[in-house]
């Protein structure tokens, strides 16, 4: 591991090594290997698990997998700086995948309300995933807003 020395790190530098110490640990334990970088997208700390062999890593690539991973992972930052974390984490590309997945989702909602629906709901999603889903909308030209609560939270696509 490379040290890098900074007079004033950044909160989110912080963040990025200590959510990076308790994923390879817990590699470690899973006897994976896997390659951690640490970037800043959007205000948020990005943390990518990668390896050679991605089929090392299929199992943590579900993403309920992942989701669960980021949960923990941002509790272990919290237990460490006292503060909430928005850390995002993508494992073996499947951020990508899940993105390409639900571009097809509004595609899907967006036929149906050109074939005359006044709207089209998605399935429950994160908050990650419904900011996904709402860029995808305005760029197809739709509006959309959250609707429901706690885990049944949705998207739900109407014409602009």
């Amino acid at each position: 591991m490379t040290e890098t020395t900074s007079t004033a790190p950044t909160s989110s530098d912080a963040e990025g090594d200590i959510a990076a110490d308790y994923l390879e640990e817990l590699l470690d334990i899973a006897d994976l290997d896997g390659d951690i970088e640490i970037d800043e997208r959007g205000g948020r700390v990005y943390l990518s698990i990668d390896a050679d062999e991605r089929d090392a890593l299929r199992l943590l690539s579900k993403p309920d997998t992942v989701s669960a991973l980021q949960e923990l992972t941002r509790l272990a930052v919290h237990v460490k700086t006292g503060e909430f974390s928005r850390l995002i984490l993508d494992i073996a590309g499947s951020r990508d995948a899940r993105a390409t997945e639900l571009a097809r989702l509004v595609d899907r909602a967006v036929e149906r309300i050109d074939a005359g629906a006044s709207s089209a709901a998605l399935p429950p999603m994160s908050s990650y995933e419904r900011k996904l889903v709402h860029d995808i909308v305005a760029e197809r030209g739709f509006t959309s807003e959250s609707e429901g609560e706690g885990a049944e939270r949705h998207t739900v696509i109407r014409r602009a």
